[in-house]
């Protein structure tokens, strides 16, 4: 019964060790932080879209945890988001977050490590909570490495029945099918269902009109997970952004304008320089489209 157990989520969203998604661990985890998506998140991945977890039944917990190395250094691990769900008395999650695009194939040591952190914590409390681990991950390829520990062993002959596994929880977010996004009800269904676009059509352009709530984490979500600077430059002049179609406007229109920039700089660089060719405009480092514009205007063939 739901009453007379303690639960603990780590969720943590990964691709690969080395490579993360830029320098920004700080803005791609905002959006996750909202208590209404970590609810949507659990609700649909582990629940089936039951509304078991409410947002006000969330509570943040701390993020920090210390292990020794062989050499007795002390390091530190670090879970982006970090809650209780908390109902009748009971605490309900744990989420590290670490949104990477590529798989990390000794994933199940790293969430062996979190989670034996998570209990190690607990030594001292008189309930203790069991902790379940999602890992979303948004990478367009299928996760084909091992999700157990076990595989990752050179286990000598007899031994096997005595080393304990685990096997991670991956959820391909840019796998998900129409139906699991449709069970999604908070910002985060914005962001699955432009990664399943995306993943199918590598030209999409944004076209979902659903309302976004948190718009300023949304936009830097996308950009710190796509390597896409232009979706965090619209936070800027957000005004009026309240969809994805909005924002593929806006990006259009941005582009427009940058265009109509460019072509007027090349036809000053043109002017300065006596150029009456394309091939000189590209050699000053104008691209060919823009260079062809600006010999069309100035009245050259090219």
């Amino acid at each position: 019964m739901l009453g007379e157990a303690l639960l603990a989520f780590e969720v943590m969203s990964y691709g690969s060790e080395v490579e993360k998604i830029g320098t920004k661990d700080v803005t791609q985890k905002l959006l996750e932080d909202y208590n209404d998506v970590f609810a949507d998140i659990v609700n649909v991945l582990l629940f089936d879209g039951e509304k078991k977890v409410n947002p006000d039944e969330l509570e943040n917990v701390a993020v920090h945890s210390q292990y020794r190395d062989e050499q007795g250094k002390l390091h530190e691990q670090e879970r982006d988001v970090a809650k209780h769900w908390k109902k009748n008395g009971v605490k309900l999650s744990l989420f590290g977050l670490e949104n990477q695009m590529k798989v990390l194939e000794r994933m199940p040591l790293r969430v062996f490590g979190y989670e034996g952190a998570s209990y190690r914590s607990q030594l001292d409390q008189k309930a203790l909570e069991p902790v379940v681990t999602l890992v979303l991950y948004f990478g367009e390829q299928h996760w084909k490495k091992s999700k157990r520990l076990k595989s990752l062993l050179n286990i000598p002959a007899g031994l096997d029945k005595y080393i304990n596994d685990i096997n991670v929880n991956v959820f391909e977010i840019s796998w998900l099918t129409q139906e699991q996004i449709g069970k999604f009800t908070s910002d985060f269904k914005v962001v699955v269902n432009f990664f399943v676009k995306r993943r199918m059509n590598r030209d999409y352009v944004p076209d979902d009109p659903t309302e976004i709530v948190h718009v300023d984490e949304v936009l830097k979500l996308l950009s710190a997970v796509t390597g896409d600077d232009r979706y965090e430059v619209l936070l800027n002049d957000k005004e009026g952004v309240g969809s994805m179609c909005e924002v593929a406007q806006r990006l259009v229109d941005k582009g427009i304008k940058e265009g109509q920039e460019k072509l007027l700089e090349a036809i000053k660089a043109a002017r300065t320089n006596n150029y009456t060719t394309t091939e000189e405009l590209v050699n000053n480092g104008y691209d060919q489209k823009t260079a062809a514009g600006a010999m069309e205007a100035l009245g050259f063939e090219g």
